[in-house]
């Protein structure tokens, strides 16, 4: 009877599954304080994505951790770059899954930070030329929609007029509208090796005490040409992603970030907790707010009970 009468329903294909890639072959690093989870050189990573295809995910997004780092982000725009690579080998082996990018630089810069770095701060308008330059070289290695993380004011503006310039007007813009500057990024830090050198990311990242103000971010962002809109963290403001989905019709994703993840399973490697059910529970939460999409780190284990795999 609970079945017949379930309001909220999780499926395989409403989840995307994070991936971190890295130089090398046949490489996979575990990273410690996200168990199951590893930096994957582009074969793994291929090898990854296939299983996610079968498993009926819905797509895949990739961060990149490069060869080399430098002030000016030079490797997040490189046709040659960790990501742009490991878009082209992914998409002839993955064809029916999407494959999502971050358009970031805090990888890519050697002081952690996402942006231009001008008399110790970081430059939002300087900084908008380089997230354009990146987008539109994982546009042309293949990706299906880009994803900027960074929280420079007017970026999907500057991304959208860029794609639109370089004969890419269809590649939807996935953007991490909502973005708070949470405690629980700390595994991400580690697996992405995208720490800041110096400072924090407070000033561009949002206010965890502001509603108010998340909601005006998203306004601005879909104004922008914003095809999706992105709350991140998920679990401590399920409150934003339930007064978005009353209010706008765009499609709305939150991630369920690192921290969430690792301490469900921190909780239940001790015993404290029933692992499989939190997991369950926390994704059903984030669709009953109003997710359309998850990202999560629990993608491949939630669809493998949710769904046989599609073969």
């Amino acid at each position: 009877m609970r079945r017949l009468v379930r309001e909220t329903h999780l499926q395989p294909s409403q989840f995307i599954l994070p991936l971190f890639v890295c130089p090398g072959t046949g490489l996979r690093r575990e990273i410690a304080s996200m168990p199951g989870h590893a930096q994957l050189s582009v074969d793994e990573a291929v090898r990854e994505a296939a299983e996610a295809e079968r498993l009926g995910l819905g797509g895949v997004i990739l961060f990149g951790i490069p060869e080399k780092k430098d002030d000016n982000a030079t490797e997040a725009s490189s046709d040659g770059g960790i990501v742009q690579r490991a878009i082209r080998a992914i998409k002839p082996a993955a064809p029916s899954l999407l494959v999502i990018t971050d358009v970031c630089n805090c990888e890519y810069t050697s002081h952690g930070h996402c942006g231009k770095v001008v008399d110790g701060d970081v430059d939002n308008d300087a900084t908008l030329e380089w997230l354009a330059r990146a987008a539109v070289s994982h546009a042309r290695a293949g990706a299906d929609i880009v994803a900027p993380s960074d929280m420079m004011d007017g970026r999907v503006g500057a991304i959208r007029r860029a794609l639109d310039g370089e004969g890419f007007p269809n590649t939807p813009i996935l953007s991490y509208a909502a973005k708070f500057a949470s405690v629980f990024y700390g595994p991400f830090r580690d697996a992405a090796e995208s720490t800041p050198q110096f400072g924090d990311r407070r000033s561009y990242q949002m206010d965890p005490a502001n509603g108010r103000e998340a909601l005006r971010e998203i306004e601005l962002d879909l104004e922008e040409g914003a095809d999706m809109i992105m709350v991140k963290p998920a679990m401590p403001y399920l409150d934003i992603i339930r007064q978005a989905r009353d209010r706008w019709q765009a499609p709305i994703t939150a991630y369920q970030v690192s921290g969430e993840f690792s301490m469900i399973m921190a909780a239940a490697r001790n015993g404290w907790i029933d692992g499989q059910r939190a997991m369950l529970e926390s994704l059903t939460a984030i669709r009953r707010a109003g997710a359309s999409i998850t990202v999560t780190y629990f993608a491949k284990q939630a669809a493998a009970l949710l769904a046989p795999p599609v073969r």
